[in-house]
């Protein structure tokens, strides 16, 4: 049985102060955790946690990453600066910035690419909007984000890809799929997954629920067959309730 990825995505929040606060407050109460906790940071706290959780079993992510290793790209981050400072993972293609930067299947598969390349290890996201699922398009939008993608990553770079599903209607709202409908929803991505590179691949591979896990959903969710873990926002930004989830499945 796969242990559990937990990632919180703490988002454009804690300035490093607040950061220190919360990491150091975490470490104590995810250190028995047989599962793998990440912690993805602005990039101003990037450095204060890779050194406050060295030596702990706490991983730390950033939250995007540029395609090119340097060039005239305002405001983006090579892979190579993340691995430079000690980050191990990123993450890729969250609904947010497909909705407000542009963000598109084909940079997705890009800055992926870019990702493996540089030695991170990336959480590539993927969902469906409200309007989509009621139209009965979600199986067509999550078929076309895993194909267009995952286009040219192979099944040895898919070992270090975690896939993140997150239904963009569930982020931020406070709504939740219900333990069936992520689970639905997880497993049919796996499938996908599953005749591009095989159902041995695809049975391996980490597919994490991201819309709104929290402390008092994540034990029904995390215990469901095909969710191998949650990408968690608000949560994450409480030690306190980011532990209780980790803590939830033993």
């Amino acid at each position: 049985m796969k242990n559990k990825i937990i990632a919180g995505n703490w988002k454009m929040n804690k300035n490093r102060v607040e950061a220190e606060q919360l990491i150091t407050e975490l470490i104590p109460l995810v250190a028995d955790s047989k599962n793998t906790v990440i912690i993805c940071v602005p990039y101003t706290d990037l450095c204060k946690a890779v050194k406050l959780t060295k030596g702990t079993n706490i991983h730390v992510g950033a939250q995007n990453c540029h395609w090119k290793e340097s060039g005239a790209y305002t405001g983006e981050i090579a892979p190579s600066m993340l691995t430079e400072i000690g980050v191990e993972y990123v993450v890729i293609g969250h609904s947010e910035r497909r909705t407000y930067f542009g963000e598109t299947d084909a940079t997705v598969l890009l800055r992926t690419k870019a990702a493996l390349a540089a030695g991170l290890k990336p959480i590539v996201c993927i969902g469906e909007t409200l309007e989509e699922r009621n139209s009965g398009n979600m199986e067509n939008v999550l078929r076309r984000q895993v194909v267009e993608g995952f286009k040219d990553i192979t099944e040895a770079e898919l070992n270090n890809v975690i896939v993140a599903y997150e239904p963009v209607w569930a982020i931020g709202t406070g709504v939740t799929a219900t333990d069936e409908q992520a689970n639905d929803a997880i497993k049919f991505v796996r499938s996908v997954f599953a005749e591009k590179y095989g159902k041995k691949a695809a049975s391996a591979l980490y597919i994490q629920y991201g819309g709104s896990m929290n402390d008092a959903n994540a034990k029904g969710l995390l215990a469901m067959s095909d969710i191998d873990g949650g990408l968690i926002g608000g949560a994450s930004l409480v030690a306190t309730k980011f532990s209780a989830i980790v803590n939830s499945h033993k």
